[in-house]
């Protein structure tokens, strides 16, 4: 196997619990429904990648990275030049991390250690430097944080319907009493629903929505107005409040290197 292989199916089988794989795509690029054998934690060096299984939609922005439980449908799609760094972990190294996805924080060091993995021979030697630098990986993602970058997928008809809608359009500002009469259900079912399906109310449902959909358009280089007025927001400043309580900075600093 050519050790700067592009293919995910030549790291499957791979005699080494973690095998590393560097890969770059073009803005707009879509990776259709697939699942592996290994577990996937993938890396944005640069760019937006937007993972979706039948549970929700993550979203990574750069320096952080998504883990993909083995043996999980998700398909992907790319928002700016995304660089991403891939590594598949055997079943073994993966027993102590998440069985669903989520969006992790990725430390300094380990974003040193992810590229240093992709520098490495696929068949690296398990007792020398690179066999411990592989372990230490291990360490540390056992230790990431998780991020607040997940979009729960409701499976009720009705609230699908809705999502559906405002994810085609978050700037729709109707309550949730015009969207029980436009799906024929009421209010209070509906708010119920949400809450016993995706673990949050219909308001921060959209927020969260509006926030997820705001990182992939300022990614691809939109202006922090547009993208504010485009997700529902009056004005550039109170986008900004939102983006600042949600994530910690300013919407125009997010991606400042």
């Amino acid at each position: 196997m050519a050790r700067r292989s592009t293919d995910p199916a030549d790291y499957m089988r791979v005699p080494r619990p973690v095998a590393a794989m560097a890969k770059d795509f073009p803005h707009g690029h879509h990776i259709p429904v697939d699942r592996h054998e290994r577990g996937q934690l993938v890396y944005a060096v640069s760019g937006v990648m937007t993972v979706t299984t039948p549970h929700g939609t993550w979203v990574v922005p750069p320096q952080r990275a998504v883990w993909v439980p083995p043996r999980t449908d998700h398909e992907s799609r790319m928002s700016g030049r995304v660089a991403m760094r891939t590594l598949y972990l055997r079943r073994d190294a993966a027993a102590r991390l998440p069985r669903r996805c989520c969006v992790m924080n990725v430390t300094p060091l380990l974003r040193e250690l992810v590229l240093a993995a992709t520098e490495m021979p696929v068949a690296y030697a398990e007792r020398g430097r690179d066999g411990r630098v592989m372990r230490l990986i291990l360490d540390e993602l056992r230790a990431a944080s998780d991020l607040p970058l997940h979009l729960p997928r409701p499976a009720d008809r009705r609230l699908a319907r809705i999502c559906d809608a405002i994810l085609d359009s978050p700037a729709d500002a109707r309550p949730l009493g015009a969207w029980a009469v436009a799906v024929g259900a009421s209010t209070r079912t509906l708010a119920r629903r949400f809450r016993l399906e995706t673990g949050m109310s219909f308001a921060a449902w959209r927020q969260q929505a509006r926030l997820l959909e705001s990182l992939r358009r300022l990614a691809a280089g939109e202006s922090v107005t547009e993208v504010a007025l485009d997700c529902g927001y009056a004005s550039a400043s109170a986008f900004g409040a939102m983006f600042r309580r949600a994530l910690g900075v300013a919407p125009s600093a997010y991606f400042a290197p």
